[in-house]
């Protein structure tokens, strides 16, 4: 049983550090056969449980995942990031985490630092944590990655009490009562934004942890750049409107 020791109100219930945790991870994937095993052989010496929601990938991800020992949720279609997040939201809510980590299967984050994310809530100091890739992992984004980004942060931004420095890094860790609370609606990677932007309408504390992050090659930056545009939009769209 988790055990909270008091140290404010959250939504009309106590709030405070969780002492002994129910940590699940849940990892969206879309053709990630390449690196998804050993991102869940890791992700495991950390978590109770890995569910990996596979979006239609048209490789071998969910196999591959199932093997290394994790559970897979599929996707008969490939809907989007967006629905993959919500898939993995859901997963966690339905069995009872509380404590839900969120990463990306193409072992750009690094299990090892989930201990770090999730000590914000286990500490009682965050209800949603980001993960931030500053320092050597920013300066080793590409160049148009890193000019999108602040784009869109800007748009997230401005105006806002909470000032969120990397709001589109998917290495994160939510709480039982953030998960009770967002409701991603958004397909696209639109949904990064969407769910900080909830967050803050419902008073959530929001925290960023320095995190490291691998790139890999991408070829053309056109689709980089495309939807970076949509993400801008998105974003603006998210914070407009009440969703």
């Amino acid at each position: 049983m988790v055990r909270l020791i008091p140290t404010g109100t959250l939504f009309g219930r106590e709030r405070g550090a969780v002492t002994e945790a129910r940590i699940l991870a849940a990892i969206p994937c879309y053709n990630e056969a390449r690196y998804i095993g050993e991102v869940v052989k890791r992700a495991k010496g950390y978590v109770e449980q890995v569910f990996v929601i596979d979006d239609g990938s048209k490789d071998d991800t969910a196999r591959v995942a199932q093997e290394a020992g994790a559970t897979v949720i599929r996707h008969e279609t490939n809907y989007g990031p967006g629905r993959a997040a919500r898939t993995c939201l859901e997963a966690g809510l339905k069995h009872g985490a509380d404590i839900l980590v969120t990463l990306d299967g193409d072992s750009q984050h690094n299990p090892d630092e989930i201990p770090a994310v999730v000590q914000p809530i286990r500490g009682g100091r965050a209800d949603l944590v980001v993960g931030n890739r500053l320092g050597d992992a920013q300066a080793n984004m590409p160049r148009y990655r890193r000019f999108g980004n602040d784009l869109i942060n800007w748009v997230l931004n401005v105006g806002a009490a909470t000032k969120i420095r990397d709001g589109q890094c998917c290495f994160r860790a939510y709480s039982a009562a953030a998960l009770r609370s967002i409701h991603v609606t958004d397909d696209s990677f639109g949904f990064a934004s969407q769910t900080l932007i909830q967050a803050r309408r419902h008073g959530m504390r929001i925290l960023e942890v320095p995190i490291s992050c691998v790139y890999h090659g991408d070829g053309s930056s056109q689709g980089p750049i495309s939807m970076g545009t949509r993400m801008w939009v998105a974003t603006l769209k998210h914070r407009v409107f009440r969703d």
